[in-house]
Order: C-alpha cells, then sequence, then structure tokens
C-alpha cells in the first residue's frame, strides 16, 4: 500500500491519491471532459499500478506522473496526450516561479494568458521572453524617462519591475505588449472625433485599425452625423444615418485584431436628441450586429427630467441644430430599458455630469469615453492605466487581515510616477494624439481585488460595511496620487493645459496630470495578479472562463479555495458542485458564516452594485467601470429602478448585464451536462459531446 511520496525537492510527504485524482481531471478540463466519475475510476487504477509497480518504495513525483500517462494510455491514447500537455504546463509553471523567486505567485491560468498574448516571440513563434523578463522590459522602457529629468533610471527601474513583478501593480495591456519593442505605443484607451463629412468618417476608419492594431480601444461619438434621410447637398442625395457607418467600423474591427493580441474594442455614442436615437437603441437587437461595439446613450439632465414629468422633448438636427421633431421621453426611455434587459446594450452616460466634473473644460463638452466607459477622453486624447492589486496591500494581524496603509501610500506614489513616464516613452500613432494627450497628461490609476479584499478582510460585498470599506480605500488612493501629481508637477512641469483647469481654479500650485484616477475593468490583468477583477464581485467561485479566441478555463477564487482548505471540506468534487450551483448558499457541507461572506454577483441586489460604484465615483476623477448584474429572471422595472439610482447617484455612467440575455458573454456558469458527462462513450469517438455556456 502506497503511504508516502517523494517530492522534487526529496521531502517525503503523505501520500494522497486525491491530487492524482484532481491533476486527471483538470488536465481533461480544457478540452471538454468535465465529469469527476471517469476521474476518480483513472485515479484508482492508477493506485493500484503503483502498488505493484513500487511494493517496498517511495515513488516519485515523475514516477506517478508517468504511471498517469500509462494509465491513461491504455484507456485513450488522447487522454494521455492531453494529460502530458498538462504536465508540461505545469512544468513551465515551476520554471517561471523559480525565475520569479518567492515573490512570484504565478497561476496556472495566468501562465496560460501570459504565454498567449504578451510574453515575446520570435519569427518562428518560439517564446523568446518569461514573464520576468517581460516586466523587466517595461520597467526599463519605462524608468528610461527618469533620465530627462536628472534621475537615475536604474533606480526607478529597480522599484517599477519589483512592484509588476509581485504583481503589486499592473500597467494596462498595451504597456506590457510593446513597452521596450520596435512598436512603442502604451495607450489602452482612445477617443477620435467623428465629423459630419465623408473624410472625416474615413479618416477616423483609418486611425480606428491602426490604434487597434497596436492593442488600443477606441471611442467614438456619432452624435454630429446628420440623420438618416436627411439632405446631402453635394450630392442631391440623401444621409444613410450614424448606424450605418457603424456598422462600416465593426466590419472593420471584425478582421482586425488588436496588435495580433485581442480583438479590437470600440465604444459607440449618441445623443438622446439626436433623430435617430431611436435606430440606436435598437441597433444590437440581432445578436450578429455591431459585434465589436459598446453602445451607450448620451443622455442629459433635461432628458432624465422630461423622463421624470413624462413630458416630450426635441430631437436635434445636428446639421442646422434646428429641432426637427419631438418624442415623449417616456418612450425613448422605455426603449433603452427594455433593450437593456434584452441584449445588455445600451448603457447610459449622464453627459452633464460628466463635463461638469471635466477638469478640462476649458478645451470644450467631453462627448464620449473608451469602449469600457471608464476612461471620459476629449477628441483625439489617449490614456494610460494601471492598476493596484489590493490583495497585496493587506498585512496579517492574528488570523485575521487588515490593511497595510503606508504600503498602499508607495504604491500610489510609484505608480503615479510609472504612469506619468508612460506619458513621454509613448509612441502615438498619429500627432493630433500626442499633442492633446501630453498637453493633459491624462493617467488612470485604479485597483483590482476588490472582492478578495473584502473576502480577506471577511466583509460581505453586499453590507455597508463594504461601501465605507471601498470608499475610503479610493479617497486614500485620490488624495496621495493628486498629491503625488502636485510634486510632480513642481519637479518636471504642470500639464501644459493647466492654465484655465479646474486645478487652477481650485488654487493648486501645480499639477503634472489633468486626472489620476480611474476604476478600468482590468480583464486579463486581474488573471496575471491572480486576483478578481476590478471592483466587481466575484461573478462565482468556481466557474468557466471563455478567453483567448474561445478557450475555456476553469477558475476557482484562491481565497475561497484556500478557505475550503484551511477549513478542511475542500474537494474537486465539492468544486464542481458549486460551479454548478453558481453560489454556495445551498450547496452542503459550507460552513454558514463563509455562506454570508462568500457572496457572488448574481446574489447581491442591483441596487447595491450601483451603491459600490457611487462610492468608489465619488473619488475617482475620470470614471468607473463596473457592470450591474441581473439574474436571468429580472424584469425590465428592475433595469429602470438601477438606472434611475445611477442618475441620482451621481455616476458618470451605468452598464447592466441580465445574465443569459446573450448568446455569448465572458462568464458563464457550467450547465449540469458541462459537468457530468454521462458515458466515457462520448470522449472515446474524439471531442466531448458537452460545451459550456459561451462567454
Amino acid at each position: 500500500m502506497i503511504t508516502q511520496v517523494r517530492k522534487r525537492d526529496g521531502r517525503i510527504e503523505a501520500f494522497r491519491p486525491r491530487k492524482i485524482t484532481d491533476a486527471i481531471r483538470r488536465s481533461l478540463f480544457d478540452f471538454g471532459v468535465k465529469t469527476p466519475a471517469i476521474a476518480s475510476r483513472l485515479s484508482r487504477e492508477v493506485v493500484k499500478a503503483l502498488e505493484v509497480a513500487y511494493p517496498r518504495e517511495v515513488p516519485g513525483v515523475e514516477n506517478i506522473q508517468d504511471t498517469v500517462i500509462s494509465v491513461l494510455d491504455r484507456w485513450n491514447p488522447r487522454a494521455a496526450g492531453l494529460y502530458r500537455d498538462y504536465r508540461e504546463k505545469k512544468a513551465r509553471l515551476r520554471q517561471a516561479r523559480m525565475e520569479f523567486g518567492i515573490e512570484g505567485k504565478l497561476s496556472y491560468n495566468a501562465l496560460a494568458v501570459l504565454e498567449r498574448r504578451y510574453l515575446r516571440r520570435d519569427e518562428t513563434g518560439k517564446l523568446v521572453e518569461t514573464p520576468k523578463r517581460m516586466f523587466r522590459r517595461v520597467a526599463r522602457a519605462v524608468a528610461r524617462v527618469e533620465r530627462d529629468y536628472g534621475n537615475d533610471p536604474a533606480r526607478v527601474e529597480e522599484e517599477f519591475f519589483l512592484a509588476m513583478s509581485r504583481l503589486e501593480f499592473l500597467p494596462n495591456s498595451p504597456t506590457l505588449f510593446n513597452a521596450g519593442t520596435r512598436h512603442p505605443q502604451l495607450s489602452a484607451c482612445f477617443v477620435l472625433p467623428v465629423e459630419d463629412s465623408l473624410d472625416s468618417i474615413f479618416s477616423a476608419l483609418k486611425e480606428t485599425a491602426l490604434i487597434e492594431k497596436s492593442g488600443g480601444g477606441v471611442g467614438f461619438s456619432f452624435s454630429r452625423l446628420r440623420s438618416r434621410g436627411d439632405l446631402v447637398k453635394s450630392t442631391l442625395g440623401v444621409a444613410s444615418g450614424p448606424v450605418s457607418f457603424m456598422r462600416v467600423f465593426d466590419t472593420t474591427t471584425d478582421v482586425i485584431k488588436a496588435g495580433g493580441k485581442r480583438r479590437g474594442a470600440m465604444m459607440g455614442v449618441l445623443r438622446v436628441d439626436h433623430p435617430d436615437i431611436l435606430d440606436f437603441i435598437s441597433a444590437k437587437s440581432d445578436s450578429r450586429a455591431l459585434r465589436n461595439f459598446n453602445l451607450s446613450v448620451g443622455v442629459t439632465d433635461a432628458f432624465m427630467e422630461a423622463e421624470n414629468r413624462d413630458r416630450a422633448y426635441d430631437l436635434i438636427n445636428p446639421r442646422t441644430g434646428e429641432a426637427v421633431n419631438r418624442l415623449r421621453a417616456g418612450l425613448v426611455w422605455d426603449r433603452i430599458v427594455q433593450s437593456a434587459w434584452k441584449t445588455g446594450d445600451p448603457g447610459l452616460l449622464f453627459l452633464d455630469e460628466i463635463n461638469r466634473r471635466n477638469p478640462t473644460a476649458q478645451l470644450g463638452l467631453i462627448e464620449s469615453t473608451n469602449p469600457c466607459g471608464e476612461v471620459i477622453l476629449h477628441p483625439y486624447e489617449s490614456c494610460n492605466l494601471g492598476s493596484i492589486n489590493l490583495t497585496r496591500i493587506l498585512e496579517k494581524s492574528g488570523r485575521n487581515y487588515r490593511i497595510d496603509w503606508e504600503k498602499l501610500r508607495k504604491l500610489v506614489r510609484l505608480a503615479v510616477r510609472f504612469l506619468d513616464n508612460v506619458v513621454d516613452a509613448n509612441h502615438y500613432p498619429f500627432p493630433a494624439i500626442a499633442r492633446i494627450t501630453r498637453a493633459n497628461r491624462r493617467i488612470g490609476l485604479g485597483v483590482m481585488g476588490f472582492a478578495d479584499l473584502l473576502f480577506l478582510l471577511k466583509i460581505p460585498y453586499d453590507s455597508g460595511r463594504a461601501l465605507r470599506t471601498g470608499g475610503k480605500i479610493m479617497k486614500f488612493i485620490a488624495g496621495e496620487s493628486h498629491r503625488a501629481s502636485v510634486e510632480l508637477g513642481k519637479a518636471r512641469g504642470s500639464f501644459p493645459n493647466f492654465r484655465g483647469s479646474f486645478w487652477e481654479k481650485k488654487g493648486v500650485p501645480a499639477m503634472r496630470n489633468a486626472t489620476t484616477t480611474v476604476i478600468a475593468p482590468t480583464g486579463t490583468l486581474s488573471i496575471i495578479a491572480g486576483c478578481s477583477s476590478g471592483i466587481e464581485p466575484v461573478f462565482a467561485l468556481s466557474f468557466v472562463r471563455r478567453v483567448l479566441e474561445g478557450r475555456e478555463l476553469l477558475e476557482i477564487n484562491p481565497v475561497f479555495e484556500s478557505a475550503a482548505k484551511a477549513r478542511g471540506f475542500y474537494s474537486a468534487e465539492l468544486m464542481l458542485e458549486i460551479a454548478r450551483a453558481g453560489s454556495i448558499r445551498k450547496v452542503r457541507g459550507v460552513p454558514e458564516d463563509l455562506r454570508k461572506i462568500f457572496v457572488t454577483a448574481l446574489e447581491i441586489q442591483p441596487g447595491h452594485h450601483v451603491r459600490i460604484q457611487a462610492a468608489f465615483q465619488k473619488w475617482v476623477d475620470n470614471s468607473v467601470s463596473k457592470t450591474v448584474n441581473f439574474p436571468r429572471e429580472a424584469t425590465p422595472e428592475d433595469i429602470k429602478k438601477v438606472f434611475l439610482l445611477a442618475h441620482r447617484l451621481k455616476c458618470k455612467g451605468i452598464t447592466v448585464y441580465r445574465y443569459g440575455s446573450r448568446d455569448e458573454q465572458v462568464l458563464s456558469l457550467p450547465k449540469r451536462s458541462d459537468l457530468f458527462l454521462a458515458a466515457e462513450s462520448e470522449f472515446s469517438g474524439g471531442c466531448p459531446t458537452g460545451t459550456c455556456q459561451t462567454a
């Protein structure tokens, strides 16, 4: 009977057959085999084979893995190949962690994302970079700017490198992709103007293609385009309207992968008083339409007042500036609500609130945002983002955690310096973008891992304490980032558009950056950092994430996994059961106190989602990327209440999503058939028949 195993470093540990079961299950999951019963049976065969092969010896880890491959090969050669692939990837993960040293905490999924998307390759496609070298490349390129200000780049480079390699702070993806390369376009977010002429429209289309090729996303306001059926004097014809030109942008983007790394993303905005507003609202009613666009209606306070009083309002011809029609605000409002309930689009941008809080209002009105809505930009402006991993600012206090405010202070100041350097290190796609970006020096420092921080602090996300904690953290970051920008402004000079800005009017002596804070969604960055996304609650504690051109990854929240193991109720079968159920509230075997703490997105009241957003927005210069998640059975009236609450709480925008309202969604709970395939024969003939709901 096997009772012990020799680890790779020579240590002897107790033999745990469950580890074999988990390894087999994980190796087959990505390829569709999600049946715990199969993994358990194969694991028992492995144990029997080991008992025969090692009756008096202690087998090593490699011996066990060789036996697993032998058993799988007899069952199905394809399965053995999958396990070999899993084994190889685990080996690369160990190597990456060794290169990181004791600070590195790369997960298996993080390494998969880094390999597929971020690490450099040679002309043959061979990897020529490790995660450590990637962070060193980025740190060196961004720190090189220090020389221009009379500082030692080597010292600052080391500080930048340590913050990234410890996964305490990460810049936006284009900076990781491109810093230190031959094409150092480092910005994630752009807004391009679309004026009412073919020259402007197709110039914007060309500029969009080049920006997306470099890894950036673009936002547009189409509000200046004349409405469908309006006169075109030069041809004596009629205009086709904004939505028709949006289709042109969408088709172009559909064949471009942003920088060869990710698909392009766009934000389309139309003012609520544009004559084509009803066409715009319903533009994505067909799930195949405008797949590369997020849509937002630019609503005004006047419209919200008209809706509240059930009055009509004017539609304005953008070519003439004259009223050409009137619509009942309630009708338009209901159409917005119904479409958002059905498809998740459109969201809302509260244009008046955005412009009231625009620090560079002297440059004119802001009409659009980046694709996820968190960065509010003037035409041709770009922005550079970065996020602090909140799970890394906690320190252990006995059995509990507390926030290390001094560590957070140092990270904020370092991150502001990093992002300000990016403005100088950046290679901008066009001179117009370079001019206004350098004139405003807008940066966006945010956070990720907020939900995990609450887990570790034992604070339910859906509680008043969570609201207070989020507000306190963001207020601290805002204050420290502003002070850091003032100091940089004194040393390096204020942003050129400082005169006439909000900051000058406030009496600030200097300010390096027009804005310093934002809350970004942090998509793949949070996978690399091993934490929850942005300020979102966790979607589920165990779930399937679709990334990287459709690849599926099974994710288990690491904080919950650690708690489950510490409390002694962890098992692979339980994690799969939780994935199927969508939460732990009705899963047997989970302690009651953990049920209250580990709440998930669909369990949280929609109004609380908005209040969390507002708690952060109060202290954010730019805006907040946050989705209000609704269960499948939510009603249009539920959507309406959230929209009204967001306006009342002075959010700058709002996005909602009702689970299952799109054919494809980024995060999904597996169907029961995905987790428990009925028979082995489903795999023996090739690909398994069950697939997860796509994302």
